[in-house]
């Protein structure tokens, strides 16, 4: 694998405190020509969930050799283990705790190593931030193509993730609102395959908290100004959207609940 110098970041820090700053900081100070990438700092606190699908999506679309940083961490300071990820192509550094799960399902020859050769970490490594003193010091090493064999054993038990997956209920395919984009949009854990499956040749009926959504949309400019719509994202996800509007203003949840409201979907013919 050649090394592209490239690190990403995706964090539930936010971007009102130092966190994210001192994490580049650290990064810089090993390794001041790497180049660090934010994908995202405003996942929802602890929702480990979210932060595996926004990794899944977004690292094919970096070069070979790209170091990816992932930080949703509530078991910070306990019995969970630091892991890099070595793939064919990329690298993945964070905490055992199911962050990774889709990466290392998705690679059949995925190698999962236990951080622990401390001499790649800040020589003080506190019980709370493992962001700034193992995972981002990591980061740079590897950015500047240290060896991932050399930084701790490989193991062969990853923490899996108990993931949200669609289910079947009856007639309904209920789903989850795993995001909400800057625009408002819900972006749901129902992939294209799956709707298309259950929905067959019939017209899908989507309801999220107070919304209800009839039909599928190819894009956003097929609803009026201030309508409600269905479609499938870029993520290859279904969406709900509002043309002109947000979605998760209409749910009639408050917006700290509407990660893992509840989609169901039925389907008239």
């Amino acid at each position: 694998m050649k090394n592209s110098g490239i690190i990403t970041m995706t964090t539930d820090f936010g971007l009102r405190d130092p966190y994210v700053g001192v994490m580049k900081g650290v990064i810089l100070s090993i390794n001041p020509e790497a180049r660090v990438i934010d994908i995202s700092h405003q996942l929802k606190a602890g929702f480990i969930s979210q932060a595996s699908i926004l990794v899944q999506e977004a690292y094919p679309f970096f070069p070979e050799g790209t170091v990816h940083v992932a930080v949703v961490d509530p078991g910070v300071g306990g019995d969970r283990r630091p892991i890099l990820i070595k793939t064919q192509n990329h690298l993945f550094v964070g905490p055992d705790n199911g962050i990774f799960w889709p990466v290392i399902g998705s690679h059949q020859y995925a190698e999962i190593i236990h951080l622990n050769e401390s001499r790649y970490f800040l020589p003080h490594v506190s019980h709370t931030f493992h962001g700034r003193d193992i995972f981002a010091p990591v980061a740079a090493h590897l950015s500047m193509g240290a060896d991932p064999l050399e930084m701790g054993p490989i193991i062969n038990d990853p923490v899996p993730l108990d993931f949200p997956a669609p289910q079947r209920r009856g007639d309904m395919l209920l789903g989850q609102v795993m995001r909400v984009d800057r625009f408002g949009n819900l972006i749901t854990n129902i992939q294209l395959k799956q709707f298309e499956r259950f929905l067959g040749p019939g017209c899908p009926v989507i309801k999220v908290g107070k919304l209800t959504v009839e039909g599928l949309s190819k894009t956003y400019g097929e609803a009026l100004a201030g309508e409600a719509l269905a479609l499938i994202g870029s993520s290859d996800c279904l969406e709900i959207a509002v043309n002109l509007g947000r979605a998760c203003d209409v749910t009639g949840m408050n917006s700290e609940d509407i990660i893992g409201m509840e989609i169901e979907v039925s389907r008239v013919f």
